[in-house]
């Protein structure tokens, strides 16, 4: 059960009240309900655009919602040239921007990859990272990029590229969010983890202390063997999600791709504010074991911790939501179904603030389909308690 608390008048019975949740909220157990969805690309072939795929989804500190999308310009295939498209909300996902393309690759063969958005709640910047030339296919070396916006998502900077400062070896982040750091250790470090190719294949990590403007590289968990071709049950860990627990450390949900010890999710934890990913942090989550080997989603609010992925180990479909009291190391029996048909990837964020209404709301945004999963890109607006 999820320990809301009310706050108290101070008496000589009780002197110190216990922190605030909300009254509304007390002692209530999670029973989502899907409040809205809007489809906010279809991937219909129409204009530049081919296919909408790798959705991404962040608040910014002012309170905005903006969506991500790799907007494919030729085909569906992961190779080839691209915009970052991106939609814009006000009013908590009730209505959007027209799509603005922020990003264009040009004709690029081998072009961007989302990507991971963070935003820096002390200077209220949004950073957009991706990679380019991430396969190596017909272009060396790859690249790691970074574009920025300090107007709420209104206005984006140049592409930087940050190989000078991490090197060129394939780096692809997410596909999800970014943390800043709330908790010590490394309070304010941004911190953004994604997954390698051949050339360098894992989990890695890379860290900034000076809110976005230098950036060097953090933990990592390695594949193996390293650097070699893998067959099936190799250990390979791969697209990942990072949430920061209330005990400061960092906690990452990680695409088990090649199944190595189960068909389930790996889970490895930095204690050092994502400087190291010690082995003796991993573990495997067998009541995660429904998983195709897919980019999934996890958030942390209100204590609780949210996971959504295409559940079902054979096929991208079935997507679900789930839920831990326990930081992930029990889950609820019991999970929300958000669409039963074909279903890929997914994010999910949450407005953090102090209203009871914002503390009520989880934001999923999926990819999915009636045939195939890369037909739409959708977002559902959860009510975490509209079920009871």
């Amino acid at each position: 059960m999820a320990l809301f608390h009310c706050t108290r008048d101070v008496n000589v019975v009780n002197p110190n009240p216990v922190p605030y949740r909300s009254c509304d909220l007390l002692q209530m157990q999670i029973k989502p309900l899907i409040y809205d969805e809007q489809l906010l690309w279809v991937s219909d072939g129409a204009g530049e655009v081919n296919t909408y795929r790798i959705p991404l989804l962040t608040f910014t500190s002012r309170g905005s919602l903006l969506a991500f999308t790799e907007a494919r310009k030729n085909s569906s295939d992961d190779i080839g040239a691209k915009f970052i498209a991106m939609r814009r909300s006000r009013d908590r996902g009730a209505t959007w921007s027209p799509t603005s393309f922020i990003v264009d690759d040009g004709i690029l063969v081998d072009g961007l990859n989302l990507g991971s958005v963070v935003v820096d709640e002390q200077t209220g910047s949004v950073l957009l990272i991706y990679s380019l030339c991430f396969h190596k296919y017909q272009c060396s070396p790859s690249s790691t990029m970074l574009v920025e916006s300090i107007d709420d998502g209104l206005s984006w900077s140049a592409p930087r590229n940050l190989s000078v400062q991490l090197g060129v070896k394939s780096f692809a982040p997410g596909p999800g969010f970014g943390i800043q750091k709330r908790l010590s250790p490394a309070a304010g470090r941004l911190v953004v983890c994604g997954h390698g190719t051949i050339e360098g294949d894992g989990v890695f990590c890379i860290l900034s202390d000076d809110h976005g403007r230098t950036w060097r590289n953090g933990g990592s968990l390695r594949s193996i063997p390293y650097n070699q071709p893998k067959q099936s049950q190799d250990f390979n860990p791969d697209e990942c999600q990072p949430v920061e627990m209330q005990d400061g450390s960092i906690m990452i949900n990680v695409r088990n791709q090649n199944n190595y010890h189960c068909r389930c999710r790996m889970v490895v934890r930095s204690l050092d504010g994502g400087e190291t990913l010690p082995v003796e942090e991993l573990r495997f989550d067998q009541t995660l074991v429904v998983d195709p080997a897919v980019a999934a989603g996890a958030l942390q609010k209100e204590d609780v911790l949210y996971f959504s992925n295409p559940a079902n180990s054979q096929k991208r479909i079935n997507m679900t939501l789930r839920w831990s009291y326990t930081n992930g190391s029990t889950w609820e029996g019991e999970a929300m179904q958000i669409w039963p048909g074909p279903s890929c990837y997914s994010s999910m964020t949450s407005l953090v603030g102090n209203s009871v209404e914002d503390k009520k709301y989880i934001y999923v945004i999926y990819e999915k389909g009636h045939k195939d999963c890369d037909e739409t890109v959708s977002i559902a607006k959860i009510h975490l308690y509209g079920g009871r």
